[in-house]
């Protein structure tokens, strides 16, 4: 994809952020709960999540029926027909991480995608059959309450099937998304699909989808094999051969979700919890506050302009080194404890000269001896237990491939993009990788993903997360600084406008609101690129406060809600 397409499709469509700037709302005031609280993307998944709690279930039995909920509420990135990443800390202090990612088909290869002159084949990897993974959701699902769940596994699938058999009416939102994408459904789904009809959608239209019920009542019948077999397997494969698609049975029966240790590190004092590869998020996030820990950024002040350079010149390194060794561990040996090395991410930005910037052209991945190279949604879940969840989990590209598999409701991911199709040719988000995540059979694609939980004195203090594509890892990076160094509550840390660099392109992206003119202006002529555009992802941000009670924050660019009691 060409480079001005595919950044103007970040800006415009990522991982379902809308384009138009909201008014952020920096004094809102928190919500705070006494027992549990449950963070998504949709008020109606908020809900279910808190139904489940008030029945006893504990946080992972809610993250069950959140999961299939936003399947139902939030077809533009909850899913069936996706996968994702969870971070877990039990009462006790147990960590765990699943990775449910999806998987290159077996008949996946490293030149799909391109043409016999060896140029990528434009959208081939986002749109349509041939772009989706196979999916990991909902075995991710099954093994998370096979090792935590409480409750009936029925029970957790009953209020999802309930809101696509009797509808919900939908949002202001998503009656724009839903008329926004018509035309694209259409292409893509000439037999109809369950989100099309011959009138514009309204805010408070009924939407039922009476497939997608079906679909799920068999998942909560036969566990995975309601999905990965049978009907609902059956209904998958014929429809990659309406569409010249390549997930097989083999491909479906053979996928299996994979418990992974996560990856830690410290700042200031606070223990930070997150994903390991095939998430770079994890590797990212604890490099970039390992890189900026030496600085004062609370006493700098929020984006000041010490501290804006200091953060992007450490996103600008880090960047560079997802491109180069991040990949699949089942495929290659990926450095994690070269690039969560504390002593070297301080040293390494240490000699950065931070009066004028660095052209990124000339950052360059580093070097470790002896090491030979080869719309998303996020929700926080803590019971009254202690128990914590952060799941983000994701079709990609806003309503994924745009395919729905015909007969069984839902829409098939487009992860194939979030390989390195050609290296050093961008995916829809910008960001460029080499061989290490080059596409191979049963391969798990690289992904920015970053559910994250952070620990105070031995003690659950936060969790959060969010979608946003590349910017995620940077999202969360800013909401991390906001809480520990700028003081925010967690409603400010989620509100707070927020810029992202990536290296490649060398810009700082900022939102409307982001970085004040006069800090813009200096940046500007120390060399940096400003390059304004819309929101940078939803956070969702649950911090535990001294007294036990939980402070939430939803992010208010999009219909994000938090709930407990």
């Amino acid at each position: 994809m060409k480079k001005s397409k595919f950044y103007l499709f970040i800006i415009t469509a990522a991982l379902s952020v809308q384009s138009c700037t909201v008014s952020l709302e920096l004094d809102k005031k928190a919500k705070t709960f006494n027992k549990a609280a449950v963070v998504t993307a949709h008020p109606l998944a908020s809900k279910v999540g808190v139904d489940i709690l008030k029945m006893g279930g504990n946080a992972i039995d809610a993250a069950v029926a959140v999961q299939f909920a936003l399947a139902v509420v939030y077809p533009n990135a909850g899913n069936i027909g996706g996968g994702g990443f969870m971070v877990y800390r039990s009462s006790k202090g147990e960590i765990n991480a699943l990775d449910f990612r999806e998987k290159s088909p077996e008949k996946g290869h490293a030149n799909m995608y391109l043409d016999k002159q060896g140029n990528v084949i434009e959208d081939l990897s986002v749109y349509g059959h041939l772009s989706a993974g196979v999916p990991g959701s909902v075995d991710g699902m099954v093994e998370a309450h096979k090792k935590y769940g409480k409750l009936d596994w029925k029970t957790l699938l009953n209020p999802a099937i309930a809101l696509a058999e009797k509808g919900f009416p939908i949002t202001k939102q998503q009656a724009e998304e839903f008329n926004e994408y018509k035309e694209s459904f259409q292409k893509y789904n000439p037999s109809g699909a369950p989100i099309l009809k011959t009138t514009s959608w309204k805010k408070g239209d009924l939407f039922q989808q009476q497939e997608l019920a079906n679909t799920i009542r068999r998942i909560a019948d036969q566990g995975r094999d309601g999905f990965y077999k049978g009907i609902t397997a059956d209904l998958i494969v014929k429809e990659m051969h309406k569409g010249n698609g390549i997930i097989s049975y083999n491909d479906l029966e053979n996928y299996k979700a994979v418990w992974r240790q996560p990856v830690t590190g410290y700042y200031r004092g606070h223990k930070i919890i997150c994903m390991a590869p095939p998430s770079s998020g994890g590797p990212a996030l604890v490099a970039l506050l390992q890189s900026v820990a030496q600085y004062p950024l609370g006493k700098w002040g929020f984006q000041s302009d010490s501290a804006v350079r200091v953060m992007v010149e450490a996103e600008r390194r880090i960047y560079a080194d997802r491109a180069k060794y991040l990949g699949d561990p089942d495929f290659i040996r990926v450095p994690v404890k070269e690039l969560t090395d504390s002593i070297f991410n301080s040293e390494r930005l240490k000699a950065v000269n931070l009066t004028k910037a660095t052209v990124s052209s000339d950052v360059k991945a580093a070097k470790f001896p002896g090491y030979e190279s080869e719309e998303t949604t996020h929700f926080n879940i803590v019971d009254s237990e202690g128990n914590a969840v952060s799941i983000t989990t994701t079709l990609n590209n806003s309503y994924g491939s745009r395919v729905f598999v015909s007969g069984a409701g839902f829409i098939l991911n487009d992860e194939m993009d979030d390989f390195s199709v050609k290296p050093g040719v961008p995916n829809i988000y910008g960001l460029v990788g080499g061989k290490a995540n080059a596409i191979e059979p049963n391969k798990r694609m690289l992904s920015s993903m970053t559910p994250t939980i952070v620990e105070k004195d031995g003690k659950l203090f936060m969790v959060v997360g969010t979608p946003g594509g590349s910017t995620i890892m940077t999202s969360v990076f800013q909401t991390i600084v906001n809480v520990i160094d700028y003081q925010q509550n967690a409603q400010q840390s989620v509100s707070s406008p927020r810029f992202h660099h990536q290296w490649l392109p060398d810009q700082i992206d900022v939102e409307k609101n982001a970085i004040t003119p006069e800090v813009r202006k200096s940046l500007e002529n120390a060399g940096y690129k400003i390059s304004p555009r819309g929101n940078i992802g939803r956070v969702e941000n649950i911090i535990i406060l001294p007294n036990g009670k939980l402070q939430t924050g939803a992010d208010p660019r999009g219909d994000d809600t938090a709930s407990g009691f």
